[in-house]
């Protein structure tokens, strides 16, 4: 499985900005082959922060994603909004152990 972890720092009103494009981008983004979870949210301390958490099946997958044309779109909006100091790793792991 390949996780895809991190943060975006968004400008001020730019969360808000975004809403729609951010509601389309993940809405098509998990009827893709291969995704198993994609999600943003909102750090509760610092509201500038997104974080973003997605599971893919295979390294192909995210690949497929990363071209996909919804991508290019959320692209698009993202960098409308003032996005910076993105901070997002790939890891390749397991299906981890539940707690």
């Amino acid at each position: 499985m390949i996780l895809v972890v991190g943060t975006v720092r968004i400008a001020d009103g730019g969360f808000e900005q975004a809403r729609e494009a951010m509601e389309k981008n993940i809405l098509a983004t998990r009827q893709e082959e291969g995704c198993i979870r994609y999600a943003y949210a909102r750090d509760v301390l610092d509201p500038q922060i997104m974080h973003v958490s997605e599971a893919w099946r295979d390294m192909d997958a995210l690949k497929l994603h990363f071209n996909a044309p919804h991508m290019a779109e959320w692209r698009s909006a993202i960098g409308e909004i003032g996005a910076s100091e993105r901070n997002l790793r790939i890891y390749d792991t397991d299906e981890g152990t539940p707690i």
